[in-house]
This record gives C-alpha cells, structure tokens and sequence, in this order.
C-alpha cells in the first residue's frame, strides 16, 4: 500500500497495511480517525458485490454478527460500501491466529489445546444463545493475543457463502472444507451442533498437529467427513489423554445427536478434564475386526484403505497404518510378515468369541431376557421439572445436578448424560446438569461512598440497588450512611442491596414571626434551628414590630440555613392626594393613619374650587404613623373691581410653610 495513496473508508477508517487474505477478503490494519483506535477492517473481494443477494445476506449477517459483546468474540463495529465493494469494521486483536500458532509450533500440549477449545466454546455457545451459528470454525478465526486471550472471529459471515459454493469454488475454501461437519459436506441444514463438530476438529488438530482429514480438492475432503472415520488422536501422539481423546471424538460425532448438544456442554466437559474430574464422554475404543475383516487386512497392502461394518450397521472406514520406525518404500519382510499374523490371530479370535457368544445364547445361557431399549430425548434448554417429567414418561430415571452457570437461567438444564438420540436400557439414569445460576457475588462496601459512585460499583457486580433517603445532621447530601447486605457478604447475583442515603439535615417548618418584636422573633427563631438576619421596610405597623420573613412562615428549610426577618420603620409612605377633592383627600390620608390640618387659597379658577392644590409632606415621601399632612384647598372668590380705582385686587391665602407639591416632609 506504500505505493498508492492511503485509502479512507467512509472518511474515517484508514488503511494502513494488510494483514491477512482469504477467499473472499482481504484484511487490513486501519485506524479509526474518528475514535483515534486501531481497528482491522476486512475488504471483500469486487466479485462478491455484484451478487446483490449475496450483499443483502452480507449486510444481515454482519449486523447479527455486530449484536455479540463477548470476552472471547471479536466486535464487529461497522459495516459499509466503498466504490465497487463492501467492507466490516472489527476489533483488531494483536496477537496470532491459531493456524500460524499450529503452524509455527506443531502439536500443542494438550492442556493447552483444551482451554483454547474451551475459550472458544465459551463464544460459540453464547453465539448460539443469540441465534447465530458460526458456520466457519476453524484455526484461521480463532484469534490468541499475547496475553493468551481467546478471540472468535467472522461470526456470521460464513453464512452469505451458499455451501455449493464452497465446495466449487477454487483456491476459496480448502480450508474451510477441511472443518466442515458432515452435514454441511451433505449441503443439509445447520444447527449449533455444525460448530461443535468443527471446534473438534480444530481441537484434533491442535492435538495431533494435522487435520483428521486432507484430499486433492475440497469435494474429497468433504466425502471423507461424511464417510471415513479419523485416525484416534492417540494413534498420532501418544501424549494425548484418554479423557481428551474421549472427548475429541464425542465431539466429532458423524451422527449430530451422538455429539455434544451445545458448545456449553462441550466446554463444561474440558473444564472436567483440565480439573481433573471424569469427563462424561466415554472413551471410543476400535470395534474388533470381523474374520472376514481379519482376511481382507491380511490380503490388502500394508497401509491401504479397507471399509468394515461400524457399530449400529453402518460402514465405517479403518486404515492399517504404517509402521513409524520404516521407511515406508522398502518395509522389512520380517516386520510384515509378523503384521500380517498378528492381525490374522486377532481375527480368528474374534470370530471365536462371536461364535461363542451365540451358542451360549442357543442354549439358553445368556441370562435374563434383554432389557427393552427406548431413546433418550432432548431436554436441554427445559426446566428441570418438565425435564425430569419427560424422562420419566420415556421410562428413564433423571438425576439432577445443579451447578453455577452465570450463561444460563437458573432452574433450566444445559446439559444432559446420556446425549439425546442414544438408545440405552429402560430405567437408565440421566444426568441432568442443571444451572443454578450465576455463581454468588462478593457485595462490595459501599459505606461512606457518594450514591453515584456506591450504585456503579455494586451494578458493575451484577447486583441491584434501592436507595433510602435518610435525615443526617451531619454526614453531607447523597452520602451512604448503612447498606444491606453489608460489604464481604455473598450473595446470589441480581440481589437488592438497600443503601440508607443521607438526605443532609432535616427539613423544619420556619415559625410564623409576624406581629413579634424584632427580639421575640430572633429567639423564636433561634429555637427553631435558623441563622436570623433583620432588615427594615416602612410600615404602618409600629416601629421594630415583624412585618414578614423571608422564606415565608410554614416553609420547610434544613436548619442551619438563613431567615431574613423584615420590621416596620414606623413610618409610612404619604399618599398623593394633589388634585383630588377636599373630602377624597383627607379620607384618603385619614385612612393611611395620618391627621390632617387644613388651610385655603383663594383661586380665580372656578374649577379648582375645593380642589388641594398642594401637600406637606409631599406625596410618597415617608412619615411617622399619626403625624399630620397640611393639605391646602382651594376656594372660588369671584374679583371684586371699584370704579374710583383703575387697579384689581386679587385675595389669597399662603399654606404655612407651603412649597407647593415639592415641599419637604415634617417627618
């Protein structure tokens, strides 16, 4: 990419170097401009965007793929169209893919090679929960960082490309045909069990260091899946466990009801083995060979390909493997020779016991009648009660067995033993594994936390909270003062702890002051818990009576908090009354607690007989309650004119002190 310009998808996604190619994409290391994170996006090939089926299956699947939030599943963030093609965002995970780990390293140890399986279980089956299978498990999508953490990759994917597809299309699925389960090889149905198959191939492979089946092309590889039986891991490194090799083939099962029922179960069986418990697949040991059989081994080449009847009288494929201490183009005659009579031996022993087994049975030695056989159902995913119902009515006998599970709900079984489909004995034992939930949680101590703080600590443990606010005097607003349970406790997941919150200081009434002197008023208040401040406002109350407070009386405060008392100056704003008729006026200020005294002018003016013309104190100005208001009031005196004078004169009187409207107060 260094010798073109830098590509950016959806201008935020640049590309910076690929890291991977398969049959259908490229992948490619980005950064995300926009969140400023690396993040691997894989680039389908042009081909595929013309098939606009294909894009809508594409664009279904990676949107189911982009609803799984899981530690062992590799997110998918985005999806989109650039020019002729279309592209997933995913999570970019540093590290190795499994297949370049199998690759550099060879055989793994088996311990090992378990929990990778496990981890990898661990996605498939909360995948499988969501309704979304896999399709594609193979070491190519299974992704370990440095730290050993297992990463599930292309969830969903596998399922755009139509099987027919896979098996004709060149140079695109020889790998995956190499994991394919026999039903898919058969072009049938797919269920979970598809992806267990598959996890137990890849678990084959990491344990034996080659897949059980390899051929020329993807078609014959699929035929080998569905016909030839594989190679016991044991056979290919002796290091294998019976208990893992048991497990490796039950998951391998041809048949999908012979194999595990879920990726769950299959976990919980490594989990067995790594804790050094019994696991519950039975060990598959190699049906003995028929004489027939015995004679075709001792005709056929060393190392050739014979079919010999399998158990429930199906054919199934054996091979006479080559020795490992011989070059395979000149075996020693010897050696051979000693092969082939050790194999002949077995063979008439075989037949020996056969023919003992049925002349004991003719002459009546083979005990009791046999029992009647019946077909264990499938309960897994029921409630314990409808499970153990069903088995009863089919004539078996349940065991329960509850466990912790924290992936499923409690009371439903997960997983069951003997597996559904197996014929086994009327009144057989089946082991039910049933969930009893998540296993119990640590609450942690929350006390003295804020609530915020206290409620994402006990949630981020799966636990619930109700918050109770309580009155404190002295722990702040929002602190936790007690919970329940107390921190330490373990306690099913989902428990509700109850925190007491504080509430800060209690809430009290502020008294009703008014009418009260400023003293009485501040000792009451006082009483009452609150912080008292006074200031004055003119009132016709007497002076330093309480005219109101502010908040008002009966509202609720926290004590401690302030009350601003508000007394009466005694004095009071002097009404206007300029302009207004004689008796208006002196009601008026008669009626704002003042006396009136009374002067005339003399007017010209006919209208403004009666009429005050001017007061003191003026108009808005304050007085003391009682004081007296000089009103002057006009009154009409029609102009007397003499004729021995050329002059007129005109009689009036002066308000005593009068500086009309704008006189100053007597206050």
């Amino acid at each position: 990419m260094s010798d073109q310009p830098q590509q950016v998808y959806n201008g935020r996604y640049e590309l910076h170097r690929r890291i991977a190619r398969g049959g259908m994409a490229e992948v490619f290391l980005a950064r995300d401009a926009l969140l400023d994170r690396p993040v691997a996006v894989k680039v389908l090939f042009p081909e595929f965007a013309t098939d606009p089926s294909f894009v809508e299956r594409f664009r279904r699947e990676a949107q189911s793929a982009a609803k799984l939030s899981h530690p062992n599943i590799v997110s998918v963030y985005d999806w989109g169209e650039e020019g002729a093609t279309y592209f997933i965002v995913m999570e970019y995970v540093e590290g190795r893919s499994l297949a370049e780990i199998i690759k550099d390293e060879g055989v793994l140890h088996p311990d090992r090679a378990a929990d990778i399986t496990a981890d990898t279980a661990a996605a498939l089956g909360f995948a499988h929960r969501n309704g979304v299978v896999h399709r594609d498990v193979k070491p190519g999508n299974i992704l370990i960082n440095p730290t050993g953490t297992v990463k599930v990759a292309d969830f969903g994917i596998a399922r755009a490309v139509s099987t027919s597809e896979n098996l004709t299309q060149t140079g695109t699925v020889m790998g995956t045909a190499t994991y394919f389960s026999p039903e898919q090889a058969k072009g049938e149905n797919v269920d979970p069990r598809s992806d267990v198959y598959s996890l137990g191939v890849v678990l084959y492979e990491m344990l034996t260091g080659r897949p059980p089946f390899t051929g020329d092309n993807p078609v014959s590889v699929a035929y080998k899946h569905v016909q030839e039986t594989p190679a016991t891991p044991s056979s290919l490194n002796r290091d294998v466990p019976p208990a893992l090799e048991a497990v490796t083939l039950k998951a391998m099962a041809k048949n999908p009801a012979n194999r595990y029922a879920s990726a769950e179960e299959l976990r919980v069986d490594l989990k067995r083995f790594r804790s050094g418990q019994q696991v519950h697949a039975e060990s598959i040991m190699a049906a003995p060979l028929t004489a027939t059989e015995a004679t075709r081994a001792v005709a056929a080449p060393f190392g050739a390909t014979t079919a010999s009847p399998a158990a429930g009288g199906t054919r199934a494929v054996r091979r006479v493997e080559e020795s490992p201490y011989y070059d395979d183009d000149e075996p020693p005659r010897e050696k051979r020779s000693s092969a082939v009579f050790i194999l002949a031996l077995l063979g008439l022993l075989a037949l020996l016991g056969l023919l003992l087994f049925f002349f004991s049975r003719s002459l009546g030695l083979g005990g009791n009648e046999p029992v009647p056989q019946v077909e264990v159902p499938s309960v897994i995913s029921l409630l314990a009660s409808d499970a153990s119902r069903i088995l009863t009515g089919s004539k078996l006998e349940p065991e329960i067995v509850e466990e912790p599970n924290d992936q499923v709900p409690a009371g439903t079984v997960f997983a069951q033993e003997p597996a559904a489909g197996v014929n086994v004995d009327e009144g057989t034992t089946v082991s039910l594994r049933v969930s009893a939930g998540a296993p119990p949680v640590a609450v942690p101590g929350v006390v003295g936390l804020n609530l915020t703080d206290a409620v994402s600590q006990l949630e981020g443990r799966g636990l619930t909270v109700d918050s109770l606010p309580t009155d404190s005097e002295d722990r702040p607003e929002g602190e936790v003062l007690t919970q329940d349970p107390p921190g330490g406790e373990e306690v099913p997941a989902g428990t509700v702890v109850v925190l007491e919150v504080s509430s800060g200081p209690p809430q009290v009434p502020v008294p009703n002051v008014v009418g009260l002197t400023s003293n009485e008023a501040g000792v009451e208040l006082g009483r009452a818990g609150f912080e008292v401040t006074f200031a004055e406002e003119a009132g016709t109350a007497p002076a330093g009576q309480v005219l109101r407070t502010d908040p008002a009386a009966e509202t609720e405060l926290a004590k401690g908090e302030t009350v601003t008392v508000f007394t009466s100056t005694g004095r009071t704003a002097v009404p206007n009354v300029v302009g207004q008729p004689r008796d208006g006026a002196i009601a008026a200020l008669e009626g704002a607690g003042f006396q009136v005294a009374e002067t005339e002018r003399v007017v010209a003016d006919p209208t403004q007989d009666g009429i005050v013309l001017a007061q003191n104190p003026v108009a808005d100005s304050e007085a003391a309650q009682g004081s007296t208001v000089n009103v002057m009031v006009g009154r009409f005196v029609a102009s007397t004119t003499t004729t021995t004078s050329t002059s007129t004169t005109t009689t009036s009187t002066t308000l005593p002190g009068d500086q009309g409207n704008s006189g100053g107060g007597n206050g």
